[in-house]
């Protein structure tokens, strides 16, 4: 059995100028629903695997759901909103006048998201909940079709990687990160 994580490709929100934590709010809402850009190539083992899978899921979010049309646009994926990215925290209002790219407020949050602070959004502890439950279906999607891709986020996929490897899964200890790249996890009886 082996199951598959696929981070989507680059979004097509590329707005990066500097903006205040009120208008980032905007800028995300923005980039969740956006597409991705499609490409001149995509790598091998990525298009392999979605080629060969037996299943496929995806977050419910555009940017995931039309990578997986992008890399195999025969395929009829499952779109789930439990395989949603971590969602970032909503800014202090403290830090209104503050004009930063999105990039940095990404960056910021994310690190004060990992530190506890999570208003407005999933802690890090039910996202890390949440991705033991989202393990525990990929599982059962592979007890079931032995071959299961995941075209999901980079750090919800992360936390997924963990909680297969705490179950017995064999892969990279740390799943790739990069657009469009795979991590394939397996576990043989």
């Amino acid at each position: 059995m082996e199951i598959s994580l696929i981070r989507h490709g680059k979004s097509q929100c590329t707005e990066n100028n500097r903006i205040t934590c009120k208008e980032f709010e905007s800028w995300v809402r923005e980039y969740d629903y956006n597409g991705v850009f499609e490409e001149n190539s995509y790598p091998s083992e990525t298009l392999n695997k979605i080629t060969k899978a037996n299943i496929i899921i995806t977050s419910d979010l555009k940017r995931a759901v039309d990578s997986a049309k992008l890399l195999n646009p025969n395929i009829k994926a499952i779109s789930v909103p439990l395989f949603r990215e971590t969602e970032l925290p909503n800014p202090l209002t403290k830090l209104r006048k503050i004009k930063l790219e999105p990039s940095i407020w990404a960056l910021i949050l994310r690190c004060l998201w990992f530190c506890g602070y999570s208003r407005g959004c999933e802690s890090l502890s039910e996202a890390k909940d949440r991705a033991k439950n989202a393990s525990e279906i990929l599982v059962e999607y592979a007890q079931e079709h032995i071959s299961v891709v995941l075209v999901g986020h980079g750090f919800f996929n992360m936390f997924i990687a963990k909680e297969l490897q705490k179950k017995g899964w064999k892969g990279k200890r740390k799943s790739n990160s990069k657009h469009w790249n795979c991590t394939t996890y397996s576990l043989y009886n």
